[in-house]
C-alpha cells in the first residue's frame, strides 16, 4: 500500500514526549477531500479528544477546495475520527490521567484513504526541551568531526 503524506507536525515530537500512537481514519466532505489531495492542511494547532465514546479532531485547518460549489466546507471544524472501540477506550483511560494530551502528528493518504497519525503522551517539560536541543547539537557536532576527520586536505 502506497503512503502519500499530507502534513507533518514537526514541533508535536518536540513538545510533547509520546507514548503510544494510534492511525485513524476520519470523516470528511467531498471538499476536505480534494483540498487535502492539494496538500492544503496545517496540523500546528490540533488536538484529540473523546466525547461520547467517539474521538472528534479539533483545531486542523484544512483550507476550502476553491472549485467547490457553494463555498465547500468550514475550514476548521470538528472532525469525527474512526478508531476501534478497544482504541477509543484505551485513549480515553490516559486521557484520564493527569497531563496527557491526543496530538495530531501527521496526516496521509494510504491507498486512497484520508489518514491521521495520533500520538498520546504528556507535554514535554522545558529542561527537558534543552536537553534534546543540547544532545542534537552535540550529535552534529561529532558528526562534522569525524567528516573532517576522514578527509585529506
Amino acid at each position: 500500500m502506497t503512503i502519500k503524506a499530507i502534513a507533518t507536525n514537526r514541533k508535536a515530537r518536540f513538545d510533547y514526549d509520546f507514548e503510544d500512537t494510534f492511525e485513524a481514519g476520519m470523516v470528511l466532505s467531498g471538499s476536505e477531500v480534494k483540498s487535502l489531495r492539494a496538500g492544503q492542511a496545517n496540523l500546528g494547532d490540533g488536538y484529540a479528544f473523546v466525547r461520547g465514546g467517539e474521538v472528534f479532531l479539533i483545531g486542523v485547518h484544512i483550507a476550502p477546495y476553491n472549485y467547490a460549489r457553494l463555498g465547500g466546507h468550514e475550514p476548521e471544524r470538528e472532525r469525527k475520527l474512526l478508531l476501534h472501540r478497544h482504541e477509543i477506550t484505551k485513549i480515553a483511560g490516559k486521557l484520564a490521567s493527569q497531563g496527557s494530551t491526543l496530538v495530531p502528528i501527521r496526516m496521509y493518504f494510504k491507498g486512497g484513504v484520508a489518514k491521521v497519525e495520533l500520538g498520546l503522551g504528556k507535554g514535554s517539560r522545558q529542561y527537558d526541551k534543552r536537553h534534546k536541543i543540547r544532545a542534537r547539537e552535540e550529535k552534529r557536532e561529532m558528526e562534522r568531526a569525524q567528516s573532517r576527520r576522514g578527509r585529506v586536505d
